[in-house]
C-alpha cells in the first residue's frame, strides 16, 4: 500500500472545519486537531487522522455527541470526578486536565476522573499540558477489552496505556505506551495494509498466535475470542504477567476511581463509555526546588544518551526524543498517509459537501 505525504497546515485546516461542521466550537475543533495531529507528527499514525472515520461514524451514530458539556459529579480541593455524557474524548480530556492543573497550581497536587467518555487519542498529549506548565503530568485511560489475559482467550481487559511527561532540557521527558504489545490502532495499520503482522502482537479465537490483523480486529469487533496481547507476550517467562497487571492497575485508575464502566463491558470501539484519569503535580510546591529537580533530571536524560551504545548501535533515544524529531521531519515534508485512510478521509469530505483534494494538496 503507498504513502503520500499531507502538508501539515491545509490538514489541520480541514480537521478543524470537520469537526466544525460537526458542530464543535471553534476552541473546541482546535483543541480535538491538536491532539489528532500530534500523534501523527510525533509518527504516531494509528492515533492520528487515520482515527477520523471511527470519531466520523460516532458522531453520524450518535455515540460522539457534540452538543453536551461533561457535567461535575463530585469535587474537593484536591480531585474532581466528571461524567462526560458521550462527549468527544479530546474535549472531555483536556477540560479534565485543565482542571488538575488548576487544582495542582492552587493545593499542589490535582487529579481529575472522566467516565462515559469516548476514545481521546494520545495520552500523552494530556500529560505534557502539565509538562508546559513546569509540572509533572500523567494521564490513565481504558478502553473497549481488546486484550486477553495471561493465559486466557477471551479479551478482558484493553490497550490501557500510561502517559508521563516531566520538564527536562533540552527535551522534555515523555513516556506514551499501551501495556498491551501494540495498541488497537497498529493492527487497523496492518489490516489497511494487507500484510502479516509480527507474530506475538496477538492471538486468535483459540487463543493461538496469529499474524493476521484483519482476522483479530473482527474476533474483537464480534466478540468471538482472542485479542491483543498484554506487554511480554503469551508466557510469564517472557514477562506476560507484568503487562497484564499493568492492564488492571490502568483499568483501576480510570474506570474503578471514576464509577464507570469496566473493559470487558465497554461498547464496541469505546464508544461513550469509556474512563479517563489526568494527574497533575506542581513539583516545587510538593517537593521544594524545582529547578535543582529540572536539572537532575535533565542530567540524568543526557547521561542515558550518552552511555555505552551496543555494537551495532550509535543512539541511544530518551523517552519523548524521537517524538520530537518525528515533528521536525513531519512539519517540513508533510505528514505520511496511506492510500486507505486517504480514501476515508475523501469519503467524510465528501458526506460533508467539502473537497478533500481542493482543500488539501497531496504529495506523492
Amino acid at each position: 500500500m503507498a504513502y503520500h505525504r499531507l502538508p501539515e497546515a491545509p490538514l489541520r485546516a480541514f480537521c478543524e472545519s470537520v469537526m466544525g461542521k460537526y458542530g464543535f466550537t471553534e476552541k473546541q475543533s482546535r483543541d480535538i486537531t491538536d491532539v489528532i495531529l500530534t500523534a501523527d507528527l510525533q509518527g504516531l499514525e494509528s492515533h492520528g487522522v487515520q482515527r477520523l472515520i471511527r470519531y466520523h461514524r460516532g458522531v453520524k451514530s450518535g455515540t460522539i455527541r457534540p452538543d453536551v458539556t461533561p457535567e461535575v459529579l463530585y469535587e474537593t480541593p484536591l480531585s474532581v470526578v466528571l461524567d462526560a455524557h458521550s462527549a468527544m474524548g479530546q474535549i472531555a480530556a483536556v477540560d479534565a486536565m485543565e482542571r488538575a492543573i488548576a487544582k495542582a497550581k492552587e493545593c499542589g497536587f490535582g487529579v481529575a476522573v472522566v467516565r462515559n467518555s469516548n476514545h481521546f487519542g494520545v495520552g500523552g498529549y494530556y500529560a505534557m499540558m502539565a509538562e508546559r506548565e513546569g509540572m509533572l503530568g500523567m494521564c490513565f485511560t481504558n478502553t473497549e477489552a481488546i486484550s486477553v489475559p495471561t493465559f486466557g482467550k477471551k479479551a478482558m481487559l484493553g490497550t490501557n496505556p500510561i502517559a508521563f511527561a516531566m520538564p527536562a532540557d533540552p527535551i522534555p521527558m515523555l513516556y506514551d505506551v499501551a501495556t498491551t504489545v501494540v495498541p488497537r490502532g497498529k493492527l487497523e495499520v496492518y489490516a489497511k495494509q494487507g500484510k502479516p503482522m509480527p507474530l506475538g502482537w496477538a492471538v486468535d479465537e483459540n487463543g493461538r498466535d496469529t499474524d493476521d490483523a484483519k482476522r483479530v480486529i473482527d474476533n474483537i469487533k464480534t466478540k468471538a475470542g482472542g485479542g491483543i496481547l498484554p506487554l511480554g507476550g503469551s508466557s510469564p517467562g517472557s514477562g506476560s504477567h507484568k503487562g497484564y497487571g499493568l492492564e488492571l492497575i490502568v483499568e483501576i485508575l480510570s474506570s474503578i476511581l471514576a464509577g464507570g464502566t469496566t473493559a470487558n463491558h465497554v461498547a464496541p470501539n469505546g464508544l461513550g463509555d469509556t474512563s479517563q484519569s489526568f494527574f497533575a503535580l506542581d513539583l516545587g510546591k510538593l517537593f521544594g526546588d524545582q529547578g535543582a529537580m529540572r536539572e537532575n533530571l535533565s542530567t540524568l536524560l543526557r547521561e542515558l544518551r550518552e552511555s555505552p551504545k551496543a555494537d551495532g548501535r550509535d543512539r541511544i533515544y530518551t523517552p519523548g526524543e524521537m517524538e520530537v524529531y518525528s515533528k521536525e521531519d513531519k512539519l517540513k515534508n508533510g505528514i505520511p498517509v496511506n492510500d486507505s485512510t486517504l480514501a476515508e478521509l475523501r469519503t467524510i469530505a465528501a458526506e460533508l459537501d467539502m473537497d478533500f483534494d481542493a482543500l488539501v494538496p497531496v504529495i506523492g
